[in-house]
Order: C-alpha cells, then sequence, then structure tokens
C-alpha cells in the first residue's frame, strides 16, 4: 500500500495501532456493534491500512472513518512484508491532516513490551493527539489494573488510559467519548470507503 493509495482526506480519522495480537479487530467491533473488522486466530494478518467509515444513526454521511493500521512485533509477519510497512504508516502518522486521533491499544495482562512504549513514545514526540486503551481489562481485579495501568504511565507521565474490554463493554462509553470529544471540530463530509454500519446507541 502506497500513500497515493490512502482515501481522500473527507472526514476526520482515529487511527488503531497496537501489537499484533492486542485485540484491535474486536475492540472495533465491540465499538461498531458489529463484526465488520476481521479477527484471526493468527495475528499479523493485516498488511494494509483499512479503513471504515462511521454513521451515526439517521445521519445519511459519514461522522468519523476508523483506519486499522497493521499489527507489529509478530514473528510469523516476514521480514520482507514489515520493512514494507514502515513506507505508509510513517507517512500516514506523521502527515495525514485528517487524523484526529491516535488510539494505542495494549493488552493490560502483559507487562509493558519495549515495542509499546515505542509506539507510544513515537507518537507523543510527532505531537498527535493520542491516548492508550488498555485491552482485555476484563481479566485483571482492581488492583492488578491499577499496577498495570500505573507501569505505563510511570514512564510516560501525563498519559491518558482507557480500560478496555472487547468481551464485557467495559470502557465502551468513554473511549466514544474521547472519539467523540476529538472529532467534534472537524466539519463532516461524505467519502469514497466501504461504509460500516450506523453505530447502536449513538445519536
Amino acid at each position: 500500500m502506497a500513500p497515493s493509495q490512502f482515501p481522500a482526506p473527507a472526514v476526520p480519522e482515529v487511527a488503531f495501532l497496537g501489537r499484533s495480537n492486542v485485540g484491535k479487530s474486536s475492540v472495533i467491533n465491540s465499538l461498531l456493534g458489529t463484526k465488520i473488522a476481521k479477527t484471526s486466530s493468527t495475528p499479523g494478518r493485516t498488511r494494509a491500512i483499512n479503513f471504515f467509515e462511521v454513521r451515526w444513526p439517521g445521519k445519511p454521511h459519514p461522522e468519523v472513518v476508523f483506519s486499522d493500521l497493521p499489527g507489529y512485533g509478530y514473528a510469523r509477519v516476514p521480514r520482507e512484508i514489515a520493512d514494507q510497512w514502515s513506507g505508509f504508516i510513517d507517512p500516514y502518522l506523521k502527515e495525514r491532516r485528517c487524523l484526529a486521533l491516535c488510539l494505542a491499544l495494549v493488552d493490560l495482562n502483559v507487562p509493558p513490551q519495549a515495542s509499546d512504549r515505542e509506539l507510544l513514545e513515537f507518537l507523543n514526540s510527532i505531537n498527535r493527539p493520542f491516548l492508550m486503551v488498555g485491552t482485555k481489562a476484563d481479566k485483571l481485579s482492581g488492583n492488578a489494573l491499577r499496577k498495570s495501568i500505573d507501569a505505563f504511565t510511570r514512564s510516560l507521565p501525563g498519559l491518558r488510559v482507557v480500560p478496555y474490554s472487547a468481551r464485557t463493554g467495559t470502557g465502551r462509553d468513554q473511549l466514544w467519548q474521547e472519539i467523540r470529544a476529538a472529532t467534534q471540530n472537524f466539519s463532516p463530509a461524505s467519502g469514497e470507503l466501504g461504509a460500516a454500519p450506523d453505530i447502536p446507541g449513538m445519536s
């Protein structure tokens, strides 16, 4: 995928980033209330940026686009493919003018990985609005959840974190609030992307 193949900028975009087994597709499907992003038993299958239009109920045009970026840190992805990713991921994150928010997804059940820290530091360095979404939060008790989040915030003070569970819906409303807040100042317009369904419970 080359930057020239990106859809024409039309509406604010929200990027989903994270390691290949962090559950990006599950979070997207949970937010949308339908299975539109493909999940796989073999992580690392996304090898391009997938764009999904999102419409609020009763609205004829998309209000936001979700962009699902390839996962990183998975050994079965051939090195030559992984090397090619930087040719379109870096330009997208650094130059995409309609990119309103980056969501860095991190599995809270796994100790902080160097690749996760590098992603957070990279987003911070390019001054992109971002927050961390801590996935699979339902598997941790209250104390363990706080300790896991603290392990990230200690190294990056001011980091905003939304604990999330695609299974139970924990964090769904909070994450939607963050998305709406980040995109509300953009002017809505129609695009030329594959459409996603209306979002249940949104108005």
